[in-house]
């Protein structure tokens, strides 16, 4: 959950730095396309949370249906 968090983070600050008028365009450039890998990942991870959480809502009798307790494979990030 940290990574997300950080990753979260860095999407933020890379969006205000964009915001900035006096950013160069070719920086603005770089911040947008880190920005849309990050916005990507993030929404990976929310699915994932979201299909846990309805697998948890639904209530699983089986005991090789539980889901995993691990959110995040550190695979998955772009860092």
């Amino acid at each position: 959950m940290k990574q997300f968090e950080q990753r979260l983070e860095r999407l933020e600050a890379l969006s205000d730095e964009i915001r900035d008028s006096d950013i160069p365009l070719e920086k603005a450039l770089a911040c947008f396309e880190e920005g849309i890998k990050l916005a990507k990942s993030l929404e990976k991870d929310l699915e994932k949370i979201e299909g846990k959480i309805q697998v948890l809502m639904n209530g699983s009798s089986a005991p090789e249906e539980k889901p995993e307790l691990e959110l995040f494979d550190e695979q998955d990030t772009d860092d």
